[in-house]
């Protein structure tokens, strides 16, 4: 589905600390460089669910490089699912992942899906247990906590418990990322292994890994009002206002509290506020609390965030990546973006 060209992005919170660490790191390091600093003149690119599938895995390669080769681009997001959900979580996969990942030219902040560890108990993923493919994700992604893979960057890490939570200030713009995973953040059985409920320990992972969310949100907002600075941006996973279906309550009730922290820092923020997430697939650009919205209900919201504005990123078939721009002070809005079709 074609992109609405150079539309504004809107999210919210840890990355206000991410890009205060980018911005602080020493000459080695790649955000250093002649050029990455321009004031009010940033350009980055978001990717999520990719690559997925055997001809997306092929191709992988020759996408990193069409964005390397793109000279506007300074920074790389990928909003997780590093795989399809019907395939299986094997070692060897996310060693060739971070293969690639380590070949983008510029700083690469990678948040978790929830295809890569909670749905990994299904049989055709391999019956894994998903905790135990929690901690392979991170030894194999997140072995360097506060560097960026890719063109390595120092960013800020909230909580030493949780590596991918980082958080980044560029140009007047603090960026967040969360671990926030579809299938309710890990709420649903792992029924590949037989669980027909979540079991004590997934549960209480749930809960913690929610509150160092949260905590790590909070802070990204607290930060970006000292500074005044010009745009919050969040950036995650799990598409907790997915339009495509009606959810239950079992689709959606681990996002509450996050939606509702959400919605309070957007309000108390005196700037712009972007989600960005992957997960559901198809491009999309909406306002998901604003008045009337059935998410408020569906949440327990009770004051409408009108300013929160959310992204999903073209995911799954992949037909493009999306190229954001920090306009300079004055513009109309902090940020606006574009589809850009991969090559091949």
């Amino acid at each position: 589905m074609p992109l609405a060209p150079r539309r504004p992005l809107v999210g919210v919170a840890a990355l206000t600390l991410l890009a205060a660490a980018l911005c602080a790191a020493s000459p080695a390091l790649a955000q250093d460089a002649p050029g990455q600093a321009k004031p009010g003149h940033e350009t980055f690119a978001v990717i999520g669910d990719v690559p997925y599938g055997a001809d997306q895995v092929a191709k992988f390669p020759s996408w990193v490089d069409q964005i390397n080769a793109d000279p506007e681009v300074g920074l790389v997001f990928h909003v997780g699912d590093i795989k399809n959900g019907s395939t299986r979580c094997d070692d060897a996969y996310y060693r060739m992942i971070r293969t690639q990942f380590d070949r983008f030219a510029d700083p690469l902040v990678y948040t978790p899906g929830d295809n890569e560890w909670t749905d990994c108990h299904r049989a055709n993923n391999g019956a894994y247990h998903p905790l135990e493919r929690l901690a392979l994700d991170r030894s194999v992604f997140f072995d360097r906590p506060g560097t960026t893979l890719g063109a390595p960057a120092r960013v800020s890490v909230p909580d030493a418990a949780y590596p991918e939570n980082v958080a980044l200030r560029r140009d007047g713009v603090s960026f967040a990322t969360l671990h926030v995973v579809g299938s309710n953040n890990d709420l649903q059985p792992w029924t590949g292994i037989g669980q027909t409920a979540a079991t004590p320990e997934q549960v209480a992972e749930e809960r913690d890994r929610m509150a160092a969310s949260i905590a790590s949100l909070r802070q990204t907002f607290a930060g970006a009002t000292q500074r005044h600075d010009r745009a919050v941006v969040v950036l995650q996973q799990a598409d907790m206002f997915d339009p495509t279906y009606t959810p239950t309550e079992a689709d959606i009730s681990a996002f509450r509290p996050l939606v509702q922290a959400l919605a309070e820092e957007a309000n108390r923020f005196d700037g712009d506020v972007y989600l960005v997430n992957g997960d559901s697939h198809i491009y999309n650009s909406d306002r998901p609390l604003a008045p009337g919205s059935v998410w408020l209900q569906r949440y327990g919201v009770t004051q409408p965030a009108a300013g929160l504005e959310r992204i999903t990123v073209d995911g799954s078939d992949n037909k493009d990546w999306l190229k954001v721009t920090v306009n300079r002070p004055g513009a109309a809005t902090t940020l606006s973006w574009e589809g850009v079709p991969y090559a091949g």
